[in-house]
C-alpha cells in the first residue's frame, strides 16, 4: 500500500477500552485509517488533532466501565468540539434507554454489544456516506450563484430580492441620493453599506445614524457638529456626521423622524454642499452621499405637512422599495440555516439543521419583524435544542395562517408556483435534482418553471 493511499483513507475513531476489541475493530476497517482510543482524554486528544469524519463510541469507559457516564459524557464532549462528526454510540447497559438518551443527546446511530462486526461495518459506511454527502451539499451551498450575492454579503436566493440587488448595484457608480423604503428588519442598513462599498466611495468612510434613536434636541449636533463653547458641555470642537463621512456615505436610517426645522437644514446641504457646524460662522465644504431609509409613509407625510416635500425629492433621487421577509419565498429557510450555522458554531451548541416541522413552519411564518425576528428565534432556537435538529418547538412557532386570499386563479396559480420552487430549492440547500424529486418534477420541467419565475437556475 502507498504512503499516498494512507493518506488519501477517511479517518474513523474507535473508543473502545477492551484491548481485544480495538484490534478487532482496527483490521474490520482496512478502508479507512483507523484511530484508536482507550479513554475519553485520548479520544479528545485525537480528535484536535486528527479531525476525525466518524466515531464508534464505547459507552461503558473508564473509570465508569460497567455504566453509562463517562462515555455519554464523552459524546457531549466530541459533538461540542466537532458538532458535524457522526458518533456511533454502543452499549449493552440497558440498550433501549441508552439508545435514546444518545440519540436525544446527538448520536448519529446507535449499535448493542456484543458487537457484530458485518452490521457495524454497515453502519459506519453508511456514517461515512451521508457525511460525504452533507459535506459536497456545502461546497454546492457555497458556490450556487444568487444565494450569497456581492453586495455587502447579502443571503437571498428569491428573485423579489435578486432584483432589488441588482438595481442598488446599478445606481451605485451614480452621484445620486438614494431611498431605502422598507419594514423594520428588511436589511435595509445591510444594502446601504453593499451600496457603499459597490461604488467609487467604497475607500472612504461609511457612517450610519438612526435619526429616531436620537433626542430631536441632540440630532442636530450630532449631524453637522458643534464648535468649542456652543452650548454648555460644549467643551471642544466636535464633527458631525455629516463631515466625518465625507468623501464617503452617510446612512440616515429613519429618515422620516427628522424634526422640520433640522429638515430645511439638511436640505441646505443637498443642495448647496456646504455645512455649518452649531455656534460656527464658516461654511465647510463636504462631499458625501446621502442614502436614507424610513419605513414611513413618506408622501403621505407631506401631504399632511410633516415632511417637507422639496427634501422628499432631494432624497429620493432614486427610490428603492425592499420586500419584507415574507415576500421573498425561500428565503426565510435559506436565512434560517446560515444563522443557525453561525450561532451555534459560536455558541458551540450542538444543532445543524432543522427538522421538517421546524423548516414549514419558518417557510408558513409571516414574520412580521422580518430577518431580525428570524435571527433572534434562531439564535434562541440554537440554545434551546437538544438535539442536532431544532424542531418548530425550540423556535416557539406555530402553523402560519397562510397568504390572503388572490382573486385572480391565474395570479393564484403563479404565486404557488414561485412559493413551491422557492420552498423546494432552500428545502434542497439549493440543489436543482433534489428540488425537482421534492416537487415530484423532472430536472428540465423545473429548470423551466425557474427561469420563468426569475430563480437564477445557474
Amino acid at each position: 500500500m502507498s504512503r499516498i493511499d494512507i493518506i488519501t483513507k477517511q479517518k474513523l475513531l474507535v473508543v473502545e477500552d477492551d484491548p481485544g476489541l480495538q484490534t478487532q475493530l482496527r483490521w474490520a476497517y482496512e478502508d479507512y485509517e483507523v484511530l484508536v482510543a482507550g479513554t475519553r482524554e485520548e479520544a479528545l486528544a485525537l480528535m484536535r488533532s486528527e479531525e476525525p469524519g466518524v466515531v464508534t463510541l464505547d459507552l461503558g469507559l473508564p473509570p465508569d466501565p460497567d455504566g453509562v457516564s463517562e462515555g455519554f459524557r464523552t459524546l457531549g464532549e466530541i459533538l461540542s468540539f466537532a458538532p458535524d462528526t457522526k458518533v456511533i454510540v454502543a452499549s449493552g447497559h440497558n440498550a433501549r434507554e441508552s439508545a435514546l438518551t444518545a440519540i436525544a443527546g446527538g448520536a448519529w446511530d446507535f449499535y448493542q454489544k456484543p458487537v457484530d462486526i458485518d452490521e457495524l461495518g454497515a453502519i459506519v459506511r453508511r456514517a461515512f456516506h451521508v457525511r460525504n454527502l452533507e459535506e459536497e451539499n456545502r461546497r454546492l451551498m457555497a458556490a450556487v450563484p444568487g444565494e450569497v450575492t456581492m453586495l455587502g454579503g447579502l443571503i437571498t436566493a428569491a428573485p423579489e430580492m435578486t432584483r432589488v440587488v441588482r438595481t442598488i448595484e446599478k445606481v451605485a457608480g451614480a452621484n445620486v441620493s438614494v431611498m431605502l423604503l422598507g419594514a423594520s428588519g428588511t436589511g435595509k442598513e445591510l444594502l446601504a453599506k453593499g451600496l457603499h462599498q459597490a461604488g467609487p466611495r467604497a475607500a472612504k468612510a461609511f457612517v450610519a445614524i438612526n435619526c429616531a434613536a436620537i433626542p430631536d434636541t441632540l440630532l442636530e449636533s450630532e449631524l453637522f457638529g458643534h464648535e468649542k463653547g456652543a452650548f454648555t458641555g460644549a467643551v471642544k470642537t466636535t464633527e458631525g456626521k455629516i463631515e466625518m463621512a465625507d468623501g464617503g456615505t452617510l446612512f440616515l436610517d429613519e429618515i422620516g423622524d427628522i424634526p422640520l426645522p433640522l429638515q430645511v437644514k439638511l436640505l441646505r446641504f443637498l443642495q448647496e454642499r456646504v455645512i455649518e457646524r452649531i455656534g460656527g460662522r464658516k461654511p465647510i465644504p463636504v462631499d458625501t452621499r446621502i442614502v436614507c431609509a424610513t419605513h414611513r409613509d413618506l408622501k403621505a407625510m407631506v401631504a399632511e405637512g410633516s415632511f417637507r416635500e422639496d427634501l422628499y425629492y432631494r432624497l429620493a433621487e432614486i427610490v428603492v422599495p425592499i420586500p419584507s421577509l415574507a415576500e421573498r419565498p425561500g428565503d426565510a429557510v435559506l436565512l434560517a440555516r446560515h444563522f443557525l450555522r453561525h450561532h451555534a458554531g459560536q455558541m458551540k451548541t450542538a444543532a445543524r439543521d432543522f427538522t421538517p416541522d421546524a423548516a414549514a413552519a419558518i417557510e408558513s411564518w409571516r414574520w412580521p419583524g422580518n430577518v431580525r425576528e428570524l435571527e433572534n428565534r434562531v439564535k434562541r432556537a440554537a440554545i434551546m435544542a437538544e438535539g442536532k435538529a431544532v424542531t418548530a418547538s425550540d423556535l416557539d412557532l406555530e402553523a402560519g395562517e397562510g397568504d390572503d386570499a388572490f382573486v385572480n386563479l391565474r395570479a393564484v396559480r403563479e404565486a404557488a408556483e414561485r412559493q413551491a420552487i422557492g420552498r423546494a430549492m432552500a428545502m434542497a440547500d439549493n440543489n436543482v435534482s433534489a428540488a425537482a424529486r421534492l416537487l415530484g418534477i423532472s430536472r428540465p420541467t423545473l429548470y423551466d418553471l425557474m427561469k420563468q419565475h426569475g430563480f437564477n437556475a445557474a
